[in-house]
Formats: structure tokens, C-alpha cells, sequence
């Protein structure tokens, strides 16, 4: 199985940016984003069911951040709106072959597969 984040970039502060994860080798039920800042320990930022019909986001990133998922093309994306310096972080893809809900979503311990990462650079 293999996870493959995209979409990283240097962007300003308030800009928009959507982060992309390709998906091979297995179906993950429940898909999930974190992300790793410089010194600090990686945090949990989103995740989403297999049919999308559930959403999860960390307080810090809820109402300006998006997950979403295309089953049919394997991927997973991450919208990024209003985006601030703190946002700054390596951004990994998560997949989880059992699914997520609400209290195993932002526990990393429930992933079974991740991303490289991809680093995205908010400058004020």
C-alpha cells in the first residue's frame, strides 16, 4: 500500500491551497491529515468516512479546512482556506483500513499507512 501527498507549496497569509493524497495497493475506509510542525509534535488536522459522509477537524483548523475524498480515483484532498502562519507544517495523508469516527480519527495510532508529507509554508 502506498499514500502519496501532493500539493505543498509557499503561499501568504489568507491564500488558499489544496493538498492532494493518492491511495494504492489497498482501500482505507477512513482517510485522515496531519500535520508536523517544525520542533513539535505531529497533530491531528482532519479526517473523513469511506462514503464521506462524515467529517472530522481539529478545533484549530474547523470551519477553514475541507476533507474530502474521490473513491473512484483513489484520492483524498484537503482544502485549505484563510490559511495563517500557523498553518505552517509538513502535511501527511493517513489511510485506515478499518475507518475512523469521531474519537479514532484524530488518534494517529488508528492509521495503518502514511504519506510522505509535503510541506506547506504560510508567510505572513
Amino acid at each position: 500500500v502506498q499514500l502519496q501527498a501532493s500539493g505543498g507549496g509557499l503561499v501568504q497569509a489568507g491564500d488558499s491551497l489544496t493538498l492532494s493524497c493518492a491511495a494504492s495497493g489497498g482501500i482505507f475506509l477512513g482517510m485522515g491529515w496531519f500535520r508536523q510542525a517544525s520542533g513539535k509534535e505531529r497533530q491531528f488536522v482532519a479526517a473523513i468516512n469511506y462514503s464521506g459522509s462524515s467529517t472530522y477537524y481539529a478545533d484549530s483548523v474547523e470551519g477553514r479546512f475541507s476533507i474530502s475524498r474521490d473513491n473512484d480515483k483513489n484520492m483524498v484532498y484537503l482544502r485549505m482556506n484563510n490559511l495563517e502562519p500557523e498553518d505552517t507544517a509538513v502535511y501527511y495523508c493517513a489511510g485506515a483500513f478499518n475507518g475512523v469516527g469521531s474519537y479514532t480519527g484524530p488518534y494517529d495510532g488508528t492509521y495503518d499507512a502514511w504519506g510522505q508529507g509535503t510541506q506547506v509554508t504560510v508567510s505572513s
